[in-house]
């Protein structure tokens, strides 16, 4: 499978969305009954055989599809939902590092820059520090910085204290629906479509 239009817009990002979550329903058949050591051992080592990284380990290609959903839900959810005026994203898979940031978007004068990730909750504090100091060290100007990350690496009750200009948008990858912190700047239009 290859991976999805790195330039996401209205009318192809549900296809992209769809195409890429079926494109990862075989993975781990690597697995099969193993357990213990030589579990461990598939997973950080053995090929995941099939999806958009196939040639990677179980473990590796776990990390970067899990980012790659963040960052298409998350997507998914600016395009349909924010308000925000702009009409294509242009995005970074599977921990690229071509650009200066994960998402990127320009409408005019206007810009939106975004640094993905998905992780344990034990985790978020490390990330959301990294991504917040790139965003902030970024020689792009922007009018939104975004951090975009998976709705479980934190309560529900969670609410960061972004500068003026930044956003968290915590998105369930599941069922594409997005919670933004702070709510005053990122306006839902309506509903996200299934």
């Amino acid at each position: 499978m290859a991976l999805p239009p790195r330039q996401l817009n209205a009318q192809n990002i549900d296809d992209a969305w769809r195409s890429y979550r079926s494109s990862i329903d075989e993975i781990g058949h690597t697995v099969g009954t193993a357990r213990g050591v030589e579990l461990l051992r598939i997973l950080k080592r053995g090929q995941a055989g099939s999806g958009p990284y196939p040639t990677v380990s179980l473990f590796e290609a776990a990390n970067r599809i899990m980012t790659d959903l963040v960052i298409l839900s998350g997507v998914r959810w600016l395009l349909v939902e924010s308000g925000l005026p702009f009409r294509e994203y242009t995005v970074e898979y599977g921990h690229e590092d071509n650009g200066d940031h994960d998402i990127v978007a320009t409408d005019g004068e206007r810009r939106l820059i975004g640094e993905a990730f998905n992780v344990a909750a034990s985790f978020f504090p490390i990330k959301k520090a990294s991504a917040l100091r790139k965003l902030r060290a970024s020689a792009s100007p922007a009018d939104y910085r975004v951090v975009v990350c998976n709705c479980e690496s934190v309560t529900a009750s969670y609410g960061p204290k972004p500068q003026t200009g930044e956003y968290f948008l915590f998105v369930d990858i599941d069922s594409g629906h997005a919670r933004v912190v702070p709510s005053n700047g990122l306006q839902p239009t309506g509903s996200l479509p299934r």
